[in-house]
């Protein structure tokens, strides 16, 4: 038996947004699949209810759900980075439009916590 183990994140209406903004941060990425609402509902015709994506080859779901649930600082993605181009790099990425903290720290403008740790820390 093969398991593999993938982030589901939770977003009210910006799946697709997400994952568009995480393609265009990370090199090694990939759309796996977006499915989208046909005519039954319950959402509109044609809007997104689940995006699947590959960032670095992790596979990730994001889930059109609602504004029921937001991100907390209790979860967060880790970036091992090489070098401090890389670090300055995504934490100028993955900080704009969102919210900067301090030890590597920072919340995407959708909500979500990364920590982006220079190689010094990382070992």
């Amino acid at each position: 038996m093969t398991n593999t183990i993938s982030p589901c994140l939770w977003f009210d209406n910006q799946a697709e947004e997400a994952m568009n903004f995480y393609l265009s941060v990370f090199e090694d990425s990939e759309v796996v699949n977006v499915s989208r609402y046909g005519d039954a509902g319950p959402g509109a015709e044609g809007s997104v209810l689940v995006v699947t994506f590959r960032l670095n080859k992790q596979q990730f779901m994001a889930l059109n759900g609602g504004p029921h649930f937001n991100f907390s600082e209790a979860t967060s993605f880790h970036i091992d980075c090489e070098t401090q181009e890389e670090v300055d790099y995504y934490w100028e990425k993955l900080s704009d439009g969102g919210e900067k903290s301090q030890c590597g720290w920072l919340k995407d403008k959708f909500g979500l916590s990364w920590q982006v740790v220079p190689p010094f820390l990382a070992r």
